[in-house]
């Protein structure tokens, strides 16, 4: 089919500056396609925290500038290099692209299922090494997206792509058993509200932390049992241990880019409980409780940066059964910048869907 020579992006040119909207960014075609790649016309990106990180170079981890921001998307197949050999996609596939582009598949992590800890997976970050999905055609790797359910719509289906393989994989991890406490950090946010919904079906007991009226509305509305607003609570540790029968949650899920509820979560957990880090924090992000709280309590600690090929089918075949429905708008690709500051003002409750 014949393709453009060039098309719209929202490109990352200078760290803590907004990005820039081009509409004449190269399109790479299909005779320039190296073997094993594919091209994407894009359908919808979501707007994350992670893309804000980036943005303002918050990890030192000097994104591959100039580059084309996000890294969740749902688009259809265009083109497949020449030479590309035992893929499971054809041209005309609905896919989606996710924060990893690819992983090695070859060594101990992802033979284990530890996607994120591939060396080669971080070198491949869409949106951070390699350009992201901010734009109408994106280049990836036919090993690495993620075929979309027919059940799903693409917008319903893009969120699912990082916010909620990211809460998904955590709760997986969390330790936690049918019917014990799960409390969760930023509850009304675009990964809080998924989270809660998989929490749910997962049989677990749920104390939704965030502020304002409209997010307690919606983290009730989706299953929490209770509700624990950080900013009228005059002791959050003892109110959060309080709404889990005295004793404290079992687990903590906590995403965010500041110290205090990774902290927090410590000092609420009842013995032996779990916080589990999902996503990428923010630079500013470490525990500084002490040592010997953790000893003392117990507790274990987990990371998890993202899920593998396997949680992002399950959680996919979740939402495609019509068990979690992710709250989004959806703005124009043109507006990211007015996005991303409303998300890092704490205005966004849900996901922000861009249409490329």
């Amino acid at each position: 089919m014949a393709l453009p020579l060039s098309s719209k992006a929202a490109v990352l040119t200078a760290f803590k500056q907004p990005l820039e909207i081009k509409d004449d960014w190269p399109v790479k075609q299909p005779s320039e396609l190296a073997p094993g790649e594919c091209l994407i016309e894009m359908e919808y990106a979501a707007c994350c925290q992670s893309d804000i990180h980036i943005r303002d170079n918050d990890w030192g981890a000097d994104a591959s500038i100039p580059l084309i921001g996000g890294h969740e998307g749902v688009g259809r197949i265009v083109a497949i290099a020449d030479h590309t050999f035992g893929h499971h996609i054809q041209v005309g596939d609905r896919v989606g692209v996710k924060w990893f582009a690819k992983t090695c598949l070859r060594c101990e992590m992802c033979r284990q299922g530890w996607d994120g800890c591939c060396p080669e997976a971080m070198s491949s970050a869409h949106g951070l090494r390699i350009n992201g999905t901010f734009a109408k055609y994106v280049v990836s790797f036919v090993d690495y997206v993620t075929p979309i359910p027919a059940q799903l719509d693409s917008a319903t289906a893009t969120p699912i792509l990082c916010a909620g393989l990211t809460v998904y994989k955590a709760l997986k991890l969390s330790n936690a058993k049918v019917g014990q406490w799960v409390a969760i950090s930023g509850a009304g946010g675009g990964l809080g509200h998924l989270a809660i919904q998989y929490a749910t079906i997962m049989g677990f007991r749920v104390i939704a932390i965030d502020t304002g009226e409209q997010k307690k509305e919606l983290c009730l509305k989706l299953g929490a049992e209770k509700w624990v607003d950080f900013m009228e609570s005059p002791d959050i540790i003892k109110d959060v241990q309080a709404a889990a029968d005295g004793l404290g949650p079992h687990a903590a899920i906590v995403a965010a880019g500041h110290p205090l509820p990774f902290n927090q979560a410590l000092s609420y957990l009842r013995s032996t409980g779990t916080l589990v880090a999902a996503g990428m924090p923010g630079g500013e992000a470490m525990l500084n409780v002490s040592i010997a709280l953790i000893i003392a309590k117990c507790l274990n600690i987990v990371g998890t940066l993202t899920g593998n090929r396997q949680d992002i089918a399950e959680a996919l075949d979740i939402a495609a059964q019509g068990k979690v429905k992710c709250v989004y708008s959806i703005r124009e690709l043109s507006e990211v910048n007015d996005v991303m500051s409303e998300m890092k003002a704490g205005k966004i409750t849900g996901k922000v869907l861009l249409k490329v």
